[in-house]
Formats: C-alpha cells, sequence, structure tokens
C-alpha cells in the first residue's frame, strides 16, 4: 500500500492511478490523517440478481401484511 500526503498526490494523480490499476491500494494523507483511498476496481462487473433465483429458499407468510395482534401494538 503507498501512502503520501495530498500536495504530492495532486502532482503525481496519473502516476497514482497507475498504481490502482495494477491492484495496490493508495492512501492520500493530509497533515499525517488517512484522508483517501484509491483502489482498483474489478474488471468483471458483478452478475446482475436473477429474478426467482431465491425461489423455494426465501417464502413470506400469507398473513405478513394482516394487522399486529394486540400483543404487538404495545411495540408500535
Amino acid at each position: 500500500m503507498s501512502q503520501l500526503d495530498i500536495a504530492e498526490a495532486g502532482t503525481k494523480l496519473q502516476e497514482l492511478l497507475e498504481i490502482a490499476r495494477s491492484g495496490e491500494e493508495v492512501v492520500i494523507t493530509q497533515g499525517n490523517r488517512p484522508v483517501a483511498k484509491l483502489v482498483p476496481i474489478a474488471d468483471k462487473p458483478l452478475s446482475p440478481r436473477q429474478f426467482g433465483s431465491m425461489k423455494d429458499i426465501i417464502w413470506v407468510a400469507d398473513d405478513f401484511d394482516e394487522p399486529l395482534t394486540e400483543e404487538f401494538k404495545e411495540y408500535m
């Protein structure tokens, strides 16, 4: 992991982007305190979730939207 001050980062942005592209994290500091981090973005996008992919895994009770019973009304 590379770490450098914000003033230096401003003059070396292109170089820092290349470092991040190669897989290394770059931490930018201000007054010795970390304020930002450059990280590489994955080449492959995350796969979208497919409609129905949780079928038979998640279920919703038939009465999920019924009014609450008296014992639960005190929590409202």
